[in-house]
């Protein structure tokens, strides 16, 4: 445990609390965060009022959720230690995994939080290290691992194409694949943009722009450029992969619920020997015209059965960008049931 002191008492007031000593009081400011922003989000995310005595912290509250809020300073805590700073996704991502429903009050704190240093569930590249920020991403990302065919299916902001590029990169540099390969459909997303100007490369990059940009995210630019130069990364429209065998390459398919049934087949019979397939999309946001049928759809229920594709379906809690986002996913989600 990164805290050298913890205690329970309670005080004159007869509010139980829990005390918790940090050695290291410049690492207990980055901790606290700028204007105690860690500690403000600790106190909504657990339930718990938190004040601070000089390189102490009192938690009040029930003693289930300052037991969690513990936890999770310690863990951020001991992150500090190892040289690594802290964001503001890290501390969600405590707080998300400390209050999952299936964790008994004895559960491991370890085994929550094992994406942080040492953990089995981080994902590292030649820019930074990524790790999953709820269970349903951490479901995920063993799957990216173990299995041979993945779908990824939910709201935007959760984290499905982001950590399949970033799984993909790590084995690219880790040589269990040859090739990275990344698609998307070129469908404009309800608008008409008309004729794009430039060579068919420039009419298509504005379609595949996220992917380049994760990927940047991931190594440095002329590491990236040179690989794509060297064809060991290809980013392209999903129409480039008919006729194609993709052997011993991991390849991923982002924004799937555009493809037409037609598409999604011939997608996913390019499978080769040695290959990894993801295949993300969000069945809410289906931009193909009228009447045609999305092939997300109809893969998610015709594959349904077949034991050996992983299928991790994300909802508005696993929403890891601004937390109005989830806000939006869900008020949407309640609309679209109020309709039906």
């Amino acid at each position: 445990m990164a805290n050298s002191a913890l205690k329970d008492m309670t005080t004159p007031a007869g509010l139980n609390e829990t005390v918790v000593e940090f050695p290291d009081n410049r690492l207990l400011i980055e901790l606290c965060g700028q204007f105690d922003r860690n500690l403000a989000a600790f106190e909504q995310g657990f339930g718990v009022v938190i004040m601070r005595r000089g390189n102490r912290l009192a938690l009040h509250g029930p003693a289930d959720q300052r037991d969690r809020a513990v936890s999770g300073l310690d863990v951020l805590y001991g992150r500090l230690e190892s040289g690594r700073g802290i964001e503001p996704g890290d501390v969600e991502a405590v707080i998300r995994l400390g209050v999952l429903p299936d964790q008994g009050a004895e559960a491991d704190t370890s085994q929550q939080f094992d994406m942080f240093p040492g953990g089995r569930m981080e994902i590292r590249t030649k820019k930074r290290v990524i790790g999953p920020r709820s269970h349903n991403q951490q479901i995920y990302v063993a799957d990216l691992f173990n299995r041979e065919m993945v779908f990824g299916i939910g709201p935007a902001g959760t984290g499905k194409t982001y950590l399949a590029v970033a799984a993909a990169v790590s084995m690219f540099f880790d040589e269990k694949v040859d090739r990275i390969i990344l698609s998307r459909p070129a469908v404009e997303a309800g608008e008409r943009l008309g004729f794009l100007p430039g060579d068919l490369k420039d009419k298509i990059d504005p379609y595949l722009r996220p992917l380049y940009d994760a990927l940047g995210d991931m190594m440095p630019d002329k590491q990236l450029a040179k690989l794509m130069e060297e064809g060991k990364i290809e980013v392209a429209p999903l129409a480039f992969m008919r006729g194609r065998t993709l052997a011993n390459a991991f390849v991923v398919l982002d924004e799937a619920q555009n493809c037409t049934e037609m598409q999604m087949k011939m997608f996913l019979t390019r499978m080769g020997e040695g290959s990894h397939m993801v295949i993300t999309g969000d069945p809410t946001q289906i931009d193909l015209p009228r009447g045609v049928g999305s092939g997300l759809v109809e893969a998610l229920r015709v594959l349904e059965g077949v034991t050996e594709i992983g299928f991790v379906r994300f909802t508005s809690s696993d929403v890891v960008r601004h937390p109005l986002v989830a806000r939006i996913v869900e008020a949407y989600d309640a609309q679209g049931k109020t309709t039906r």
